[in-house]
């Protein structure tokens, strides 16, 4: 039999070089689209729709550190490790967007909408679409839901009104899918300092067991009905 250590340390060797290879592979093989969708009260009204200038896929795994350490205590063999390798999850970034108003398209630019305080809007979603890298066909639509009620995400920016931090500022939905970054800034009124949130960026967290789960229709079926009216 071999050196007990020596097989721990390849074993190590060889999780390492796992993680890092499925961080590359799931990161890269699949290009993305994302649109974000305000959806107004007032439903004569059309919604604001935003195109994402680009999707930025980055591979995360929460486990690794606990699955390393678990495999060099003996904690658990490398079979079980195997099970936790399977929960890795991709954030996907979009810090920047455009309108897809027809007055205004084709305007890159970085995000700022303004979130609060208005009484105006129903909820936000991100419309998330993907397909394999290379692939020629249809853009598809992801089966997660990332869709944000305007009265869950202002219950949580009332918690950050005390906040010093004017930027860096995140709160998410309850499902735990998606991810705004936030900007707490001040307007000068002739009479007070009036606080105001912007978003600033976007994040969609999703399993990379998620990856291929798609739903029916395309990318320009789904988006149709958003886009009448802009």
């Amino acid at each position: 039999m071999g050196d007990p250590n020596t097989r721990k340390k390849t074993q190590l060797a060889r999780l390492r070089d796992q993680l890092r290879k499925k961080r590359e592979a799931l990161a890269d093989q699949f290009d993305f689209k994302m649109y974000i969708v305000f959806t107004f009260k007032d439903k004569k009204k059309s919604p604001a729709v935003f195109e994402a200038a680009e999707v930025v896929p980055v591979m995360t795994n929460n486990y690794e550190e606990s699955i390393l350490r678990g495999v060099k205590d003996d904690a658990y063999s490398l079979q079980s490790s195997k099970e936790l390798l399977a929960k890795d999850v991709v954030q996907l970034h979009a810090p920047r967007y455009q309108s897809m108003r027809k007055d205004v398209i084709g305007c890159t630019q970085e995000m700022d909408f303004f979130l609060w305080p208005r009484n105006d809007l129903e909820k936000m979603e991100c419309m998330l679409f993907s397909r394999w890298k290379g692939d020629e066909d249809n853009f598809k639509p992801a089966q997660a839901k990332f869709e944000f009620l305007t009265t869950d995400y202002e219950k949580q920016l009332m918690r950050l009104i005390s906040r010093k931090d004017k930027a860096g500022l995140i709160i998410n939905n309850p499902a735990q899918s998606l991810f705004l970054f936030i900007d707490r800034q001040f307007l000068q009124t002739q009479k007070r300092n009036v606080l105001l949130f912007k978003l600033s960026s976007v994040c969609l967290y999703q399993p990379q067991d998620q990856l291929t789960h798609w739903g029916p229709g395309t990318m320009d079926e789904i988006m149709a009905p958003y886009l009448e009216g802009t």
